[in-house]
């Protein structure tokens, strides 16, 4: 016959300052006589008896030579209190979490395999600490700070654009890049540029071994509902920057501007600031759009092709030619400016995915 040890664990804790008073009564002593035969105070021994101090190692020591019991009693029954509070609050804790648990879409993490499946909820609080690299849910918007920022979509989920984010933060942690050349970056733009030209399976592999070589990791993310994000970008330190484009969009246009929109980013603004495309408005953002703008189409050549207002299938493709660039995005560009109907010329669009 085997005899399985199982367990036990309290569901409140124990002071062994309790203890204690029963030896102290057991023997018709008062705190103070037991102060006056250890040798501490009557306050230290009155907050042991109340759980508000410790019994130190030291002071288990002068109570085995009082009361005849082993120091080891003592220790164990101080050990046994502390691990019992700790117990207690980390379950408590993780019952408080559960709230912020419910918020994340759990289920889509764990589809793309960065948490385990389950649906048990303090199972998932546990999960979504690790996955965030956290040791509370509380502090998510204390390393995601962008994620948090004011959203112009009241459908928006804060913590939704955080697990996103995250997502990227990951997969570009994976990623070996060169230390970040900012000099090497702005050389690469032209390439980046001829890039758009390419069909989506050829250019991606391009753009990213490019990135890489340049410091940065170019992470692509699949759309998470109620994020409504294009784009983010972030320094993972100060020699490596993560681009992360959402696939919300399919259409490549769209995709190359995020690009060129966090590219702005990187090279404009702050390695202090993260930034998450989402329709903010704000200085940053609009420096980033002017950018992306100015890059992919030189201004004074799209002012010059605009004041004609001519806008044909063979005027598009012709003036595409002349700033080497796919077809698709000045077609986007005139969506955006409303120089043609929405949908205009849609088939000039190529898909991303």
């Amino acid at each position: 016959m085997t005899t399985k040890n199982i367990g036990f664990n309290p569901d409140i804790a124990i002071s062994p300052g309790e203890t204690l008073q029963e030896f102290v009564d057991s023997l018709a002593m008062t705190q103070v006589d037991l102060a006056k035969r250890t040798g501490l105070t009557t306050k230290t021994i009155n907050e042991i008896i109340k759980g508000k101090a410790p019994i130190t190692q030291e002071t288990a020591l002068k109570l085995e030579s009082v009361f005849g019991t082993p120091a080891s009693f003592w220790n164990n029954l101080e050990a046994s209190y502390q691990e019992t509070r700790a117990r207690l609050q980390a379950e408590k804790d993780i019952e408080d979490e559960t709230c912020i648990a419910r918020l994340i879409p759990y289920p889509e993490l764990a589809r793309r395999g960065f948490v385990k499946p389950t649906s048990n909820v303090k199972e998932k609080v546990v999960n979504l600490r690790q996955f965030f690299g956290v040791a509370s849910l509380k502090y998510i918007p204390d390393i995601l700070p962008v994620a948090f920022r004011k959203h112009d979509k009241a459908s928006s989920s804060h913590y939704a654009l955080a697990s996103w984010i995250r997502m990227g933060e990951l997969l570009a942690g994976d990623i070996k890049t060169l230390d970040f050349n900012e000099k090497k970056l702005k050389e690469m733009i032209t390439k980046f540029r001829e890039l758009t030209m390419l069909e989506v399976d050829d250019f991606i592999p391009r753009l990213s071994a490019l990135c890489a070589s340049c410091g940065i990791a170019l992470v692509i993310v699949q759309h998470l509902p109620k994020t409504f994000a294009h784009g983010a970008t972030k320094w993972l330190h100060p020699n490596k920057a993560m681009i992360q484009l959402s696939t919300r969009y399919q259409y490549a246009d769209i995709f190359w501007f995020s690009f060129f929109h966090e590219l702005g980013h990187i090279l404009l603004h702050s390695k202090k600031e993260a930034f998450a495309e989402t329709g903010e408005k704000n200085k940053e953002e609009a420096e980033a759009d002017q950018f992306a703008s100015d890059y992919l189409i030189a201004s004074t050549k799209y002012k010059n092709f605009i004041s004609k207002n001519r806008f044909s299938r063979d005027s598009i493709i012709k003036f595409a030619d002349e700033v080497g660039i796919d077809p698709g995005i000045v077609v986007g560009r005139l969506h955006h400016d409303q120089k043609i109907p929405w949908g205009g010329f849609q088939e000039m669009q190529r898909k991303f995915l």
